[in-house]
This record gives structure tokens, C-alpha cells and sequence, in this order.
């Protein structure tokens, strides 16, 4: 009896466990640093009761690596379109369940076509925003280097190692993503963007390994404050950070007039989606979540914010003219048609990937 007695007391302790997690009203987002309005945060949370636990990261690598070796304990994330195309096959995500989100027909449908190269019926994303990685500039500084008549909108400036040489000394700074960052180097030689024979990679090594003593350093977000304070005069980075650099060097009148620019040879064009881990502990807020993100207001409160294009087509009415009009933000359709997007590679090729990039970063 007391055997009995036990086991029923442990049963309904299970139970009332099991429903406290059910009712707990907890969310962990992991999404990429400088990538939100705060206020956007607030309102999900005063709307829903929800509390937000928000974590950043700087790099598609970094969250794999979170991803990969299981109980993150994250309900939402962040991936860019190639990353999340092999974490699907690899189980990582839940499928999305579109009967919970109630804004999902603001989404641009043109986009979504896009997007579905990378995940079938777009069974476990919805956009979050989307964008170029393209350069970063301190236009004085350069001009004083390389001459008034300087052109900005070439990768010259950074793969060319006399150009690179004469921006050393103002400093130059290069993402610390070596998927992205290869890709261009391809596609600036001339190469296919998405080529996994060794022998290209082999050629775009040589390229960065031919410049790497002009970079002052590889990161993927440090350079947003340090172009806006003059401390590195040249970046390849995202297009919303250098926007946000452009934007924090006005607001501190120190002089520095910061422009970015789609390289004319052609850059990369990336799509940043969320997804629910399989494991989330907290899928119904998730889904909340979601259906927030995809509200009028939070998608123009992101792009109006970080300087992002959002996939929602609600949002562009609320959108502020010096976003929606800018055409490092929203490009014109000559210039969208340089641009290409990454396919996922294969494990294989992405040892051989960070061996080499390791290389070039050390100097080797």
C-alpha cells in the first residue's frame, strides 16, 4: 500500500510538472546581434504575457555549432537560407504550423519562391529579413588614399592587393564568414560562386591569402561601430550593418560620412529566416512569436530599425523613405540582377572550407 501510495504521489507530481511547463510562459530567442527593435521585443511580451529571453550571435557557424550538438534550449533561430537548408536535412527543425499564424499572408509571395530553393514549401521558415554583403566605406578616408575620383562600388578594394595596400593604414575589416566570403571571391574571379572543386578553392585561397596583410581583422560585427567612429575605413559586411554604422556616425557629428555600395562585380543576396528547433521546449510561443514578427507593424519596425528589407509586403506602406527609397537597402532590379545566392555545401566540402579559411586568417 505505501508502495502504491508513493507511486500515485510521484504520478501527480509528474503530472503538475508536466503542466507547469505547458503553461510556462517563457520564450529563448537566438538571433544574429544589432537585429531588432527593442521595442518590437516589449510589445510581443505585453501582448502575450510571454517573457522574451533574447541571445545574439555573429555568425551562421555559431549557431550550427549550437544547433548541432542538441538541447540548445532555444524555441526560435535565426539561420541563413543555405545553413538552414542542410539543417533540415539533417532533422534539425519542426515543420512550421501555418494554421497558427494568422499574418502569414503578409509575406511577399515573389520572395517565398526564392526562399523554397532552400527549404521545399518553405515547410520549416518564415523570412525574417533579407539583403547583400557588400562594402562598407569612410568616403574621405578612401578618397585621401586612393584619389578623389576613387571608385567605391568595386571589390577591388579589398581583393586587389595594390588598392588593398593603400587602405592598410586606415584599416580594413572582412567578415568572419568564410562561406559568404569565398563565394565572393569566387564570383569575383570569375568562377562559379557555388563551386566545390578544390582546385577553385585553391584560387579564391590564394586571392585572400594575397590580401590578408592589408585586413586588420575578420569579424562580423565589430566593424559596425568601428567604421562609424573612424577606426577602420573600409568593410565587407552586411548591408544593414553598415547601414546602422552610416547611421551612428551622423548621430555622433564626428565627420565621418560612411556610403556603402553593391560591388559591381556582383555580390552575394541572403535570406535570414526563422525556424523552431525540434527540440524547442517552448513551440506554442514560438508560433506566437512568429505570428508577431509577421504583423505590419514588426516588419516595418525591423526594416525602419536595422536597415534591413523585410519580406512583408504589409509593411512597405509603413516603411520610412530613407529605407524603402535606398537602393543599398532595396535594390533596383539592374543591380538585382548581379547578385547571386549560396547553396548549401556539403560536410565534406566545408572541412575543406574551414581548414583553408583557418589558413588565411593566420597568415598561413
Amino acid at each position: 500500500m505505501q508502495f502504491k501510495k508513493i507511486g500515485l504521489t510521484a504520478a501527480l507530481t509528474a503530472m503538475l510538472s508536466t503542466t507547469a511547463l505547458a503553461e510556462e510562459k517563457v520564450l529563448n530567442v537566438y538571433n544574429w546581434s544589432d537585429y531588432v527593435d527593442p521595442a518590437i521585443i516589449t510589445a510581443f511580451e505585453k501582448d502575450t504575457g510571454i517573457k522574451v529571453n533574447y541571445d545574439v550571435y555573429d555568425s551562421n557557424e555559431v549557431l550550427e555549432a549550437k544547433l548541432m550538438s542538441g538541447g540548445s534550449g532555444y524555441d526560435v533561430v535565426v539561420p541563413t537560407g543555405a545553413f538552414l537548408e542542410r539543417q533540415v536535412k539533417a532533422g534539425i527543425y519542426a515543420e512550421i504550423d501555418r494554421s497558427k499564424l494568422s499574418n502569414y499572408g503578409n509575406l511577399d509571395t515573389v520572395l517565398t519562391e526564392k526562399i523554397a530553393r532552400h527549404d521545399p514549401d518553405n515547410k520549416h521558415n518564415v523570412p525574417w529579413a533579407w539583403g547583400t554583403i557588400g562594402l562598407g566605406y569612410n568616403e574621405a578616408m578612401v578618397k585621401e588614399r586612393l584619389g578623389a575620383d576613387a571608385q567605391l562600388d568595386t571589390l577591388d578594394m579589398i581583393f586587389n592587393p595594390d588598392t588593398a595596400a593603400k587602405l592598410k593604414d586606415c584599416g580594413i575589416a572582412v567578415l568572419d564568414s568564410p562561406a559568404e566570403v569565398v563565394s565572393i571571391a569566387l564570383n569575383y574571379l570569375g568562377l562559379d560562386p557555388n563551386s566545390e572543386k578544390k582546385a577553385d578553392l585553391k584560387k579564391a585561397k590564394a586571392l585572400l591569402s594575397s590580401v590578408r596583410p592589408n585586413i586588420k581583422y575578420f569579424h562580423s560585427s565589430k566593424y559596425i561601430s568601428d567604421l562609424a567612429s573612424g577606426e577602420i575605413c573600409v568593410a565587407v559586411g552586411y548591408n544593414g550593418d553598415i547601414l546602422q554604422s552610416q547611421s551612428r556616425a551622423e548621430e555622433t557629428k564626428q565627420g565621418h560620412k560612411i556610403g556603402y555600395s553593391i560591388p559591381k562585380e556582383g555580390t552575394l543576396v541572403w535570406f535570414d529566416l526563422m525556424a523552431i528547433p525540434a527540440d524547442a521546449p517552448h513551440p506554442e510561443a514560438a508560433h506566437k512569436f512568429i505570428n508577431h514578427m509577421l504583423k505590419a507593424e514588426s516588419g516595418a519596425g525591423v526594416a525602419n530599425f536595422v536597415y534591413y528589407a523585410v519580406a512583408n509586403k504589409a509593411s512597405e506602406p509603413l516603411l520610412n523613405k530613407d529605407v524603402v527609397g535606398n537602393p543599398g537597402i532595396y535594390p533596383t532590379e539592374e543591380v538585382k540582377a548581379t547578385l547571386f545566392t549560396q547553396n548549401a555545401h556539403t560536410a565534406k566540402f566545408d572541412r575543406i572550407l574551414t581548414r583553408a579559411w583557418t589558413n588565411v586568417k593566420a597568415g598561413r
